[in-house]
């Protein structure tokens, strides 16, 4: 990762198709997630509208071990910019677990740009039609320190299931799919905006089904986290899967620090949301980010510059997203 001072970032003024008067250009870095999940093409397909729009600004998307990484190399200014889970920004941000020790409240979002759904897969024949069903089996919760992991155990947690009742293992996207292909294990989770190309890549050469969770247990869940919704996967989202699968979703938040230069903040959200359609090209899942999505789900303050464009978009913005 580059370490990137904002100071430097704070003395260039950037503005709206306006170069920086010769100053250097500032290299961001991005942090996403692994190559199989969506973070790693939404960031690159950010980095992309910064390095074409934005003049006096580069940036790079960097492959990380997702949300609970990316929020502490924001504290420590390693990457300027990173998406995570709404639960893992919400609970850094307040110092709750698993950042009791080690809280961030100097995190501000620049927008809630799509929903992860936890999609939790098997193949066919391995039994598992149920969230209870995974009890006794071998299953992967995400990568260590993943906003899936956080995810994956809360909801377990939520339905009486703890890492005790399960042989768990911690892998990431494309070790969980390879993983389920080769029954080393019988089921993973993901938490991720569907279609995702591990999922998809399985479904290419297994036959997968998604286990779905009951109502009750969505309740459940989001008695334990207040960010959690429900969502159904639309039948088709993968090859073979043929119907509708009610599950959960969290919010996926770009945030930087709160020392982030406000006029870059602001050019950084305004080219997101005016080049919309070039981040739908790269993935699917960008088909909401939208103004009315990020102003609806964002679970902590937003930076100034952030807010700066919202309003200027005529936007009737929260209280509760004011610093």
């Amino acid at each position: 990762m580059k370490n990137v001072t904002f100071a430097a970032v704070a003395a260039v003024a950037i503005g709206a198709g306006v170069g920086v008067g010769g100053a250097q250009a500032q290299d961001l870095s991005i942090a996403t997630g692994g190559t199989g999940g969506v973070y790693f093409p939404i960031g690159g397909g950010l980095a992309e509208l910064i390095n074409t729009h934005i003049d006096g600004a580069s940036a790079t998307a960097e492959v990380t071990g997702a949300s609970v990484e990316n929020v502490a190399l924001i504290s420590r200014f390693d990457s300027d910019l990173a998406l995570a889970l709404a639960d893992t920004v919400f609970a850094a941000f307040h110092g709750q677990d698993p950042f009791e020790a080690n809280p961030v409240p100097e995190l501000r979002a620049l927008a809630s740009v799509y929903p992860n759904a936890v999609q939790i897969v098997t193949v066919e024949g391995s039994g598992i039609e149920s969230l209870q069903d995974l009890v006794g089996k071998r299953v992967s919760v995400g990568a260590p320190g993943s906003g899936t992991e956080v995810s994956a155990q809360t909801l377990l947690n939520a339905n009486g299931i703890t890492y005790d009742d399960i042989d768990q293992q911690r892998l990431n996207f494309n070790e969980t799919a390879d993983a389920l292909r080769d029954g080393d294990i019988d089921a993973g989770f993901w938490s991720v905006g569907p279609p995702t190309s591990s999922i998809m890549n399985l479904a290419a050469t297994r036959s997968i089904a998604l286990v779905p969770l009951s109502e009750d247990e969505i309740a459940n869940a989001i008695e334990a986290e207040p960010v959690f919704a429900a969502y159904t996967l639309r039948a088709g989202t993968y090859d073979g899967v043929d119907v509708d699968t009610l599950t959960i979703s969290t919010p996926n938040v770009l945030v930087v620090h709160a020392d982030m230069d406000e006029e870059l903040a602001f050019q950084i959200t305004r080219v997101m949301f005016e080049h919309v359609d070039d981040l739908i090209a790269v993935h699917p899942a960008a088909n909401d980010t939208t103004i009315e999505f990020a102003l609806g789900s964002t679970p902590i303050p937003m930076h100034p510059g952030a807010l700066r464009f919202y309003e200027d978009s005529g936007a009737e913005i929260p209280d509760a997203l004011r610093p």
